[in-house]
């Protein structure tokens, strides 16, 4: 028998049976779809993360007070209060003149509930430096940004984000006029250009105070959250960790390295720990919907070898007129993969629409997601299903090939 024969007769018993086919395949176009979500969903949101941290700028290194070590980060990632960190180390850093550091700014965050047009809106606010749009690459829509005089003097000025200005004021011009926080008035100076929804931040709903206003007035703290620092060079990042961690070791009085009251990190860093883990939690995904693959496989052989019963007066038949046993286990091979890899391309395309649907819903939701069909997945898919066709099919086929003749034209 060659081996368009064989898929012929795959195909009969295919549509001979269809309920019971189509539940056997169920299982493979489960799996398939499956892994192949997994794949393609993991390989999207690890693309959407990446781009987030890019957006913030490579060319980054952050400072957050405690300490860190290899097993943990440091207790103030996680939201737990530290006062190691304070304006004069970022003043320190500044006037260190390090030829690596192009600006710093300085961070604080919190919390209010304002009310909008009658709606109660939870809103976040940064007390932070007027480095803040060089470091953030942020741009002024209306107005400006505050001054240095302004930063340092409790100056009750805000700038808004483009999203929360347009929320309060709709299409009246904010300038000039006042917003509350904390039950302290504050002149709107400024707007700044929309931004977009991030997964990591939004200015484009935040608001923006000199961080002496934000320690003094707002939260009564003398300490700051972290320093973002923007390097003048990608290339040069190492070089200015040292500089900065020597200024602060300085400031603190630390002569042992393992004293360190601070943790600094970069982008650089950020971005190749996310990559592992997204790889790591793709593998991990990945394994457990191919149990699914496992299933399915049974199923397939479960109607091979009800087949093999239905079919062994044919079977006796073509062993009479000289079939060998090669050849039948070739027909039934050729028949378990031929099932199987249908299975797989309907598998294929199910996963398919449905990653098409995953993408135009976060889009909707006004994400960057791309959508990445990945052609290793598309390969895998049908590669897997042909395998699975192959392991599963050859019990049966055995059995088949195995049947005496006589015995078998005998069978009823």
């Amino acid at each position: 028998m060659d081996i368009f024969e064989g898929i012929k007769n795959a195909w009969q018993m295919i549509t001979r049976t269809k309920i019971r086919s189509f539940l056997t395949m169920l299982g493979i176009i489960i799996g398939i779809s499956a892994v192949m979500i997994v794949l393609s969903v993991g390989e999207s949101v690890q693309e959407l993360i990446l781009d987030e941290i890019k957006s913030v700028g490579p060319d980054l290194i952050v400072v957050l007070p405690g300490n860190s070590n290899e097993d943990s980060p440091p207790s103030s990632a996680f939201g737990i209060v530290d006062t190691s960190l304070k304006y004069e180390d970022g003043e320190a850093i500044i006037k260190s003149d390090s030829p690596y550091i192009q600006s710093l700014a300085m961070y604080l965050t919190g919390n209010d509930v304002i009310s909008i047009n009658g709606n109660v809106k939870g809103i976040t606010f940064y007390g932070t430096t007027t480095t803040y749009t060089d470091v953030q690459n942020a741009r002024i829509e209306k107005g400006r940004f505050f001054t240095k005089e302004e930063e340092v003097n409790n100056a009750r000025v805000v700038v808004l984000g483009s999203k929360i200005a347009s929320e309060i004021f709709g299409d009246d011009n904010p300038i000039g006029k006042r917003v509350t926080i904390k039950k302290v008035n504050f002149n709107v100076i400024g707007v700044l250009e929309e931004k977009g929804s991030s997964l990591i931040q939004s200015q484009d709903d935040n608001f923006f105070i000199p961080i002496s206003t934000a320690q003094n007035i707002i939260l009564g703290i003398n300490h700051i959250g972290s320093m973002r620092i923007k390097v003048n060079n990608i290339d040069n990042i190492d070089f200015a960790i040292e500089h900065v961690e020597d200024v602060l070791r300085d400031k603190h009085n630390i002569d042992r390295l393992d004293e360190d009251d601070f943790t600094i990190a970069s982008t650089v860093d950020a971005l190749e720990t996310i990559s592992l883990i997204t790889d790591a939690l793709k593998f991990f995904l990945t394994a457990v919907a191919a149990i699914s693959l496992i299933v399915g496989g049974f199923g397939i052989m479960n109607i091979m070898l009800a087949t093999v019963q239905e079919r062994t007066k044919e079977i006796g038949l073509r062993r009479a007129v000289g079939a060998t046993k090669k050849e039948i286990i070739n027909q039934f091979l050729i028949e378990a993969v031929t099932i199987t890899f249908i299975s797989g391309i309907i598998g294929i395309i199910f996963g398919s629409l449905i990653l098409v649907l995953i993408s135009f819903i976060i889009n909707y939701l006004d994400y960057n997601w791309t959508l990445i069909i990945s052609p290793m997945s598309v390969l895998l898919g049908c590669l897997v299903s042909i395998g699975i066709g192959l392991a599963f099919g050859i019990t049966p086929a055995k059995q088949a090939a195995e049947l005496d003749p006589i015995e078998a034209l005998r069978y009823e």
